[in-house]
């Protein structure tokens, strides 16, 4: 799926998409850190990687949003919007994680959220792999089965 917002030749959403993919991974390693009994300064530390990575991923969305509204093709169509379902999916998941973790005393995550974190990682990866593929003109077999259409 080719990227028609750009900014000097270059796919924007592509850029946007790896500033929350690493805000998340360095939530999970202060999140890590801070149940392996470090600082509780490390788990407020993961708590405000998971808000800028969700400012992050909203502002990716948009950007998928747009290259999704603009393409002609229905079939490319329908695979964008799974896979921008899909990063909604990882954006909820870590919202939900906000929410509860706003309660908590130093923001912390404890093993539940941390096991639910790693499955919203792995998730946005995933993800990020299906955003791959897609950008380098290939559709994973599911994808196709997804939209009913085998010949794309």
């Amino acid at each position: 799926m080719e990227s028609r917002l750009s900014i000097a030749g270059q796919a924007v959403q592509p850029i946007l998409v790896m500033f929350p993919l690493g805000l998340f991974t360095m939530a999970a390693i202060f999140d890590l850190a801070s149940l392996a009994g470090g600082p509780g300064i490390l788990g407020t530390l993961g708590y405000w990687n998971i808000v800028a990575g969700l400012i992050g991923g909203f502002l990716a969305m948009l950007a998928g949003a747009v290259d999704t509204a603009l393409v002609r093709r229905p079939t490319a169509k329908r695979i964008g919007v799974l896979r921008a379902l899909l990063n909604m999916g990882v954006l909820f998941l870590f919202a939900v994680i906000l929410m509860v973790r706003v309660g908590t005393p130093n923001r912390g995550a404890g093993l539940g959220l941390f096991l639910i974190e790693l499955l919203a990682l792995a998730v946005a990866g995933f993800g990020a792999w299906f955003g791959g593929e897609l950008a380098n003109g290939r559709t994973p077999a599911f994808a196709r089965a997804a939209v009913g259409n085998r010949g794309y």
